[in-house]
């Protein structure tokens, strides 16, 4: 399971569809913003997950925590979410 990066620019309902497979798929995402805006879109995403998945009966929640990320040797603080479901779900798991 790959980490979600949201920006400003990031269109909220191609990330809830993000955020809605890897729930599908692996049974949890993580989702990273770092700014307000970004995390604006990010909740906003993880909002319209919400609606996507409670059709297949899935309801989500998340815990948001700090992460220290290193930009361009800059070091940012970003906002981590860690999304799940609240009861428990089996995931699809595709094998290759």
């Amino acid at each position: 399971m790959d980490t979600l990066k949201v920006s400003s620019a990031s269109s909220p309902g191609a990330v809830a569809g993000a955020i809605a497979n890897s729930i599908r798929e692996f049974g949890e995402a993580e989702v990273q913003a770092i700014g307000p805006r970004a995390v604006n879109q990010a909740v906003k995403a993880m909002a319209i997950a919400r609606g996507y998945l409670a059709t297949s009966a899935v309801d989500l929640y998340f815990a948001p925590a700090f992460s220290s990320v290193s930009i361009s040797e800059e070091e940012r603080t970003a906002i981590l979410f860690s999304v799940r479901t609240r009861h428990p779900f089996s995931a699809v798991r595709h094998v290759a």
